[in-house]
């Protein structure tokens, strides 16, 4: 099969089209490089380094293609209180462009990456079934995307399928990003000798899902019958951790003697999130195989040697007053 994957020089699309070159497919990959970077590319990918925006480009890339993930996002929920436009841009519009180019060469399947910000302040563990709440900007967005995506591949007659990856980490994951990633941010903190900076008591509660764990559930949404037409949550309901939990853990495993900066809340933070892994289990046989500490000693050891590195305010803060994170506003990442 021909794969198309968007943000394939990123953490999530450069995984993913790993898998698929592995079984022999040819995968056509595209990313702006906000946040990849390129030695993530595998070798083998047709590379393409262009915004997901140029909707003639996506046509021109798309044509041939058997199935398109859409993996490219700016996933920067916390972000998209400050720069609205940048991450709506990136979100809705580009995410219209692929949808639109792949209808238009008659793809068979779209698989699209949505995000856990989709369900707000439902009760835990979050279901799909759920009526989506999001609280912010780039949940807003995402939430968006699936009824635009919904709604032209009922009429156009494309199948499809809606991924909810949360709190992905693993080797490849960007670390030097103020803005998201924040067991990235913590371990690239500590391995300089740093503290690391926590929004509040640092009871807000999260699953993180190791990369491999995703990827497979990912691959098998190009193939099976059962998926289409379905919202799927992808990742653990195990380890349900405290973001002040996993502070402690990560400096066990690095040996570091921890005292963290505490910082005002953010807003729109959402405190309780974890997704139920049951449709996963039932329709792709979704299993947790790598435990969060052995998760995050696979991050450490992959930060180490690449080298820690300070930290790159890359986008601009389009809205900034009292509310704006001083490590944001004041950078002191």
């Amino acid at each position: 099969m021909k794969i198309f994957v968007t943000g394939v020089a990123g953490f999530l699309g450069s995984h993913l089209a790993d898998v698929f070159l592995a079984d022999g497919h040819q995968v056509v990959g595209v990313d702006n490089m906000i946040g990849g970077h390129l030695d993530n590319v595998p070798d083998k990918v047709d590379f393409h380094q262009v915004d997901c925006c140029q909707y003639d480009t996506m046509s021109r890339l798309t044509e041939g293609c058997d199935v398109v993930y859409h993996c490219a996002a700016t996933a920067y929920e916390g972000l998209s209180m400050f720069s609205p436009h940048l991450v709506t841009r990136n979100i809705v519009d580009a995410s219209v462009a692929v949808v639109t180019a792949a209808i238009h060469n008659r793809v068979g399947r779209i698989v699209y990456c949505s995000s856990m910000a989709r369900y707000g302040n439902n009760k835990v563990p979050f279901l799909e079934t759920y009526a989506t709440k999001p609280e912010d900007p780039y949940g807003i967005g995402k939430v968006a995307v699936e009824d635009i995506l919904k709604n032209l591949c009922s009429v156009h007659g494309v199948d499809w399928v809606i991924a909810v990856p949360h709190n992905i980490i693993g080797p490849r994951q960007k670390y030097d990003d103020p803005y998201r990633n924040v067991a990235a941010i913590m371990i690239n903190l500590m391995l300089q000798g740093r503290q690391p900076i926590i929004y509040g008591d640092g009871r807000q509660k999260r699953c993180f899902s190791f990369i491999d764990d995703c990827v497979y559930c990912l691959k098998e949404m190009a193939f099976r019958p059962s998926v289409v037409g379905q919202v799927i949550n992808i990742g653990p309901d195990e380890e349900f951790t405290e973001i002040i939990e996993l502070s402690e853990i990560i400096a066990n495993l690095v040996g570091f003697n921890l005292n963290p900066i505490h910082m005002a809340d953010r807003p729109q933070e959402v405190k309780m999130a974890t997704c139920s892994a049951d449709k996963a289990r039932r329709l792709l046989g979704y299993e947790t195989t790598v435990p969060l500490r052995d998760g995050l000693q696979q991050m450490i050891d992959y930060i180490k040697k690449r080298g820690p590195t300070p930290f790159k305010y890359h986008l601009d803060l389009e809205i900034i007053n009292d509310k704006t994170p001083k490590t944001w506003s004041e950078r002191l990442l």
